[in-house]
């Protein structure tokens, strides 16, 4: 098992959006906004999701792993941490999804 994080990728995300942009994809992909960064994310997002249904494990994990860098620079430029998204996530999974969602049917 690795011990490679999100919060290493979020690191060197970092780390290369300030980078030149003709020395690095990240700075090429922040510096054209977030335009260019959220159509990126999609294309991604649409590769994972053919890799999840009709491709092979390798396939579903190296789309995943692009889908999440893409993320990951999305999130940079909109000046969004991970541990926010984290905390979110943790303030979500602390009841369970049925009953978060009766809870709202109920308001």
């Amino acid at each position: 098992m690795t011990t490679f994080t999100l919060v290493d990728l979020e690191t060197i995300v970092a780390a290369r959006a300030a980078a030149d942009p003709d020395q690095s994809w990240t700075a090429k992909l922040a510096a054209a906004g977030m335009p260019k960064a959220a159509k990126k994310l999609g294309e991604e997002a649409v590769e994972t999701v053919i890799a999840a249904t009709s491709q092979g494990r390798a396939e579903l994990v190296n789309e995943t792993a692009d889908l999440l860098y893409h993320l990951l620079v999305v999130l940079k430029i909109a000046d969004i941490p991970l541990d926010q998204v984290m905390a979110e996530l943790e303030r979500r999974t602390a009841q369970s999804g049925l009953a978060e969602k009766a809870g709202r049917s109920a308001e």
